[in-house]
């Protein structure tokens, strides 16, 4: 997901806390809002406009995680609740579709089950092939 179609989804599900968030549409979403916020006149206005959407995504991002997003409380916890939250939000989706709604991604368990498995390293099977590069 692109940054513009990032936004667009954001602001398209403004109040919308259902469903799951990729990681992209997150931190493309905290760039967007860090990037406004800079602007000395506007910065009270934009946080909150911005207030309700940023906490649907971060829901969302949890969701897609397989958490709910009641764990946003943590944040309250000083320094450990905001570690805990990044480490959430850095962490990719949970494959096929769970509680809160189908992967973002369009990734389902059969398709993951089916893709080739990395090709493992032989096993030298005589002392003649142990010296062979």
């Amino acid at each position: 997901m692109g940054f513009f179609a990032a936004i667009k989804s954001v602001m398209s599900q403004y109040a919308g806390f259902s469903g799951r968030a990729r990681r992209s549409e997150y931190w493309y979403w905290v760039l967007f809002t860090l990037l406004w916020c800079w602007i000395p006149l506007l910065n009270i206005l934009l946080a909150l406009i911005f207030f309700i959407p940023g906490l649907a995504v971060a829901v969302r991002r949890l969701h897609d995680t397989g958490r709910t997003g009641w764990w946003l409380l943590i944040s309250l916890v000083p320094v450990i609740g905001g570690i805990v939250l990044l480490i959430f939000y850095c962490t990719d989706s949970q494959i096929g579709e769970n509680q809160y709604g189908p992967n973002p991604k369009g990734i389902n368990p059969q398709s993951a089950a089916q893709a080739e498995p990395a090709a493992e390293p032989k096993e030298p099977q005589s002392e003649a092939d142990r010296w062979q590069d």
